[in-house]
């Protein structure tokens, strides 16, 4: 007769062995899924990366203000970060995660036509845009409709800046974008009136108010050209600068008990962000959050970080869960030779003589 009383190694209790299961399922496979990744496959963690394919910054052509990869574009950073993986034994697929849920100790994640179970779950899905709603605008987004000026700013730089203000962050945009060129407009749109403090230092900086709403984003191959107004009038831009609602992507999270926090600025909700601690744990036991969905201003090289940290807490957590194992499975078969020996005294003979515990 066999006992199967522990077991093994890379398997737990409840689990059906057709399933795939591992240390941590990194659901995202951008900058901060992927240095989470790599941080526990360096920790010789069993990791699989699950990502649609769907990075936010998609759009644009090249990041910028990532020390040593400044100018590269966004997809040969997460080539380059998917082989990294792969070098210390991670797995990185594409697939679309349908559903989390809980399996006991663990989460079983359902991806395409399987499920696999993990540990822990590293969640870095990112955000989305939710662009302002004027024609033309979005087929321009990530070229030369813009948000951040140290994504584009140096790019922009000395050209004809436009300010779509829909919010309270456009004056702060025009000052952070009054930096890189001499030339910016803020367009009133369906922003509130100006303070008078704001108007002065508009006057004082040079920064044109031009009132009314935009109705359309021209251009032409090669290039933006500018806003028409709904009083039919025409501002030239090469450059058009917009705040849009930055969504997290959680609703993955919803049937764990994670709803994502609306971030506010003076007022106005400018997106949602899932709250986490320093690390990146959340209030769900086992569950960790990083990069954008954890902080909508993160950039890449911030998001990056961000999972490497979480990864290292997510090692820090499995290790400390291991050592209890050990030492409850160390007590149970202690536990077992005392009783063993006490019905049958000469096991305890045998394995001091052939040196077994």
């Amino acid at each position: 007769m066999k006992f199967a009383i522990f077991p093994r190694r890379g398997t737990w209790w409840g689990m059906n062995e057709n399933n795939e299961s591992y240390d941590v399922v990194v659901i995202g496979g951008g900058a901060a899924g992927l240095a989470g990744a790599v941080a526990l496959a360096r920790s010789r963690r069993s990791v699989l990366v699950i990502d649609s394919g769907e990075p936010r910054n998609a759009p644009a052509s090249h990041v910028h203000n990532f020390l040593t990869r400044d100018g590269t574009p966004p997809g040969e950073i997460y080539a380059a970060g998917r082989e990294e993986v792969a070098t210390y034994g991670g797995q990185v697929v594409t697939g679309r995660v349908t559903a989390l849920s809980r399996d006991g100790e663990h989460f079983r994640v359902q991806v395409s036509d399987r499920d696999v179970t993990a540990r822990r779950l590293l969640m870095a899905t990112g955000l989305r845009d939710e662009l302002p709603e004027v024609p033309g605008l979005a087929a321009r987004w990530g070229i030369d409709v813009l948000h951040c000026p140290y994504c584009h700013g140096w790019e922009v730089r000395d050209q004809r800046v436009g300010i779509l203000a829909t919010g309270p962050g456009a004056a702060h945009q025009a000052l952070l974008f009054r930096q890189l060129s001499p030339h910016v407009t803020v367009l009133r749109h369906t922003a509130p009136e100006l303070a008078p403090e704001q108007r002065e230092q508009f006057g004082a900086l040079g920064i044109a108010v031009v009132a009314g709403a935009v109705t359309r984003v021209e251009a032409s191959e090669s290039g933006l050209t500018g806003v028409s107004l709904a009083d039919g009038s025409f501002v030239p831009l090469d450059a058009l600068i917009v705040a849009p609602r930055m969504t997290a992507n959680a609703e993955l999270l919803l049937p764990l008990g994670l709803v994502p926090a609306e971030v506010r600025v003076d007022g106005q909700v400018i997106g949602t962000q899932v709250e986490a601690g320093p690390s990146g744990a959340t209030c769900v036991p086992g569950v960790w959050v990083a990069g954008n969905l954890a902080g909508i201003q993160a950039q890449v090289i911030t998001s990056a970080a961000a999972g490497l940290t979480a990864g290292a807490a997510i090692n820090a957590d499995l290790a400390a869960e291991d050592a209890r194992r050990a030492t409850l499975r160390r007590s149970a078969a202690d536990l077992f030779t005392r009783t063993l020996s006490q019905v049958n005294p000469g096991v305890a003979g045998c394995r001091a003589l052939f040196g077994g515990s």
